[in-house]
């Protein structure tokens, strides 16, 4: 299975992004403090640049992210939006947003090793894509794994959004779909349209 093994500090730097955004809350790059003094980006490299960014955040690489454009250009609404709320309602992600992992990273290995059942049933797929109703758990065999206990015992206020309840340490349920400003990083997700429409 490809995976993307960029230094994660270097990368949100390139993109503009803040590493908090990815879950890290203590990472920064101090290499090349003057790097950003480029040239005037074309059309194509700020559209290019936007699409990184969405693709990097959620950890996706580009076939799969090009099948998410196209599912959203088949929903109805704006393409942008439908596409920002496909990419949000990964179950990786939904692990994440929901506190029950540190980072998207470790959310995406968590469900791979079948940790969280949906409705009940376990999904070790990271990209699942949930739906108003569904409840997603801590499995019954993982709930006494080291990584959960510490989770249960931590203080931590996770701040969870509006479309997601977390019914207990170990579960939540997706109470809505994700709206246009529940996306909190800074992304232009019509360039990404105007990209892939060329």
């Amino acid at each position: 299975m490809a995976k993307n093994s960029q230094p994660i500090a270097k990368r949100c730097r390139a993109l503009g992004i803040s590493p908090a955004v990815m879950g890290y809350s203590k990472k920064t790059s101090n290499r090349n403090p003057g790097g950003k003094m480029r040239r005037k980006q074309s059309e194509y490299g700020v559209q290019l640049t936007e699409k990184q960014k969405v693709k990097f955040i959620y950890g996706i690489l580009e076939k799969q992210f090009r099948m998410y454009y196209e599912k959203a250009e088949k929903m109805e609404g704006k393409t942008g939006e439908n596409l920002l709320s496909l990419v949000e309602r990964r179950l990786d992600n939904v692990v994440f947003r929901l506190g029950l992992a540190a980072t998207r990273r470790e959310a995406r290995q968590l469900v791979n090793h079948a940790h969280f059942t949906v409705n009940g049933k376990k999904v070790n797929i990271p990209s699942y894509i949930v739906k108003v109703g569904d409840v997603i758990e801590v499995s019954d065999r993982s709930k006494d794994a080291n990584r959960f206990k510490a989770l249960a015992e931590a203080d931590t206020v996770t701040l969870i959004p509006k479309w997601l309840e977390k019914t207990d340490k170990f579960a939540g349920k997706v109470i809505a779909l994700p709206q246009r400003d529940d996306i909190e990083y800074p992304v232009e997700e019509h360039l990404i349209v105007e990209l892939y429409s060329k």
